[in-house]
């Protein structure tokens, strides 16, 4: 062995270290056990920490040099997976978790939230060791993966014409929008009781300091609920709604489409020969309501415009763009913010904004609507109601009557 300077070599070898990973130090330890010839690698292992065999194999490498390679250790090397060691344990965890997907009632899993954990404990039950972080990967390797409901299947069979009653409402608001008339999306959001009540979703506040909301959510009677009601300009992009305090009735509905008609619709479509309105099939624009009809008749009577109606199908309301092209912002918008009163509400419906240019306006309505009005058979007879071909319950048009014939 040369002459070397002990001490130097110590404090080369542990500055240097720290700053290689596992690969680049055997290399470094090897080059400097091969350096010093004979008691090298016996020395380079005192000094490191480092064992003779792995010094060995570094010398060794040194000698019959590979191919460059990014890899810190060989292929094959450390622990074999769990799958691997204990073969079957991805078919029993398979068979645990379809065991809920297929409804087994005899499943002990079945009635259980199927969390890491739970599995975990589940595969050491049936013989097999896999911590819960493993089962994950598992799962992932099983294409499973953490996922909400989806609300997709209907209480009743589809109708048999809901493709072409959406096909027939695109191409007539296409038609539509053409002439340069205006085609809005309507419907009534849920109602919301105004108080200090908790709201979904989060927003950002001090650590440790959340807004305190009430432990309930019993409605205050003073303050009541709120029902937004929305008028979305589809190819506008732009939002109306209108905030009442009363009853989501017909008149109520009718009523914000008024409000939006004279606050923006008025001096946009003066000119224009209709209004078109896509709606649900149900609530207080639904299609066998004839209150909404006879008010209807009132509002086209009123600005002397025919007013097109198109409904959408039975149980397929989400397709209606009101609620995912306005009430998912507005939603969105207000998530973890208490609306304690009717100002709040308003305030936050109306600084709703969207990256792709949506802008909402709000009013409040504080008018009281009664439930339960009805229509006398003689005032539903004289609507003037246009029925269209395909399906004239669901697409039709109200055609303003003359003054002679409204009186």
């Amino acid at each position: 062995m040369i002459n070397i300077d002990i001490v130097a070599l110590e404090s080369r070898i542990k500055q240097t270290l720290p700053m290689l990973n596992e690969y680049q130090r055997r290399k470094y330890l090897s080059i400097e056990a091969k350096s010093l010839g004979r008691g090298g690698i016996s020395m380079i292992s005192r000094i490191s920490g480092v064992s003779r065999q792995t010094l060995t194999e570094g010398v060794k490498e040194l000698d019959n040099p590979e191919t460059p390679t990014n890899r810190i250790r060989k292929k094959g090397g450390g622990r074999k997976p769990v799958w691997e060691n204990q073969p079957g344990i991805l078919a029993q965890l398979e068979e645990l978790v379809s065991a809920h997907t297929k409804g087994d009632p005899m499943s002990a899993l079945l009635w259980t939230n199927k969390s890491l954990r739970d599995l975990e404990a589940e595969l050491m039950g049936h013989g097999y060791v896999a911590c819960y972080r493993v089962v994950g990967v598992m799962l992932k390797m099983l294409g499973y993966g953490l996922q909400a409901d989806k609300k997709t299947l209907t209480a009743t069979p589809p109708h048999p014409d809901r493709n072409a009653q959406f096909e027939h409402i695109n191409a007539r608001c296409k038609a539509a929008a053409a002439q340069d008339c205006p085609v809005v999306s309507i419907d009534a959001k849920k109602k919301e009781l105004i108080g200090n009540f908790a709201n979904n979703g989060r927003t950002y506040q001090r650590h440790g300091e959340p807004i305190e909301t009430l432990d309930h959510d019993f409605p205050i009677p003073e303050l009541g609920k709120a029902t937004p009601y929305g008028v979305y300009n589809i190819f506008k992009n732009k939002g109306f709604v209108s905030v009442g305090l009363s009853s989501d009735t017909a008149a109520f509905a009718v009523e914000a489409i008024r409000k939006w008609w004279y606050a923006e619709g008025l001096e946009e479509y003066r000119f224009a020969p209709e209004i078109v309105i896509t709606a649900d099939c149900g609530g207080s624009n639904g299609y066998r309501n004839h209150l909404w009809k006879w008010e209807l008749q009132q509002f086209a009577n009123e600005i002397d415009k025919t007013i097109s109606v198109m409904h959408y199908p039975p149980g397929t309301s989400k397709w209606n763009k009101v609620e995912h092209r306005l009430f998912a912002f507005i939603s969105k918008n207000w998530q973890g913010i208490p609306l304690v009163s009717t100002a709040v509400i308003l305030k936050l419906i109306g600084s709703t904004r969207t990256a792709k240019g949506l802008a909402v306006s709000c009013v409040l309505d504080t008018r009281r609507y009664d439930k339960g009005c009805k229509v006398s058979d003689e005032d539903y007879d004289s609507i003037r109601i246009m029925p269209e071909p395909f399906h004239g319950e669901w697409n039709y048009s109200i055609l303003p009557l003359s003054p002679d014939l409204s009186s």
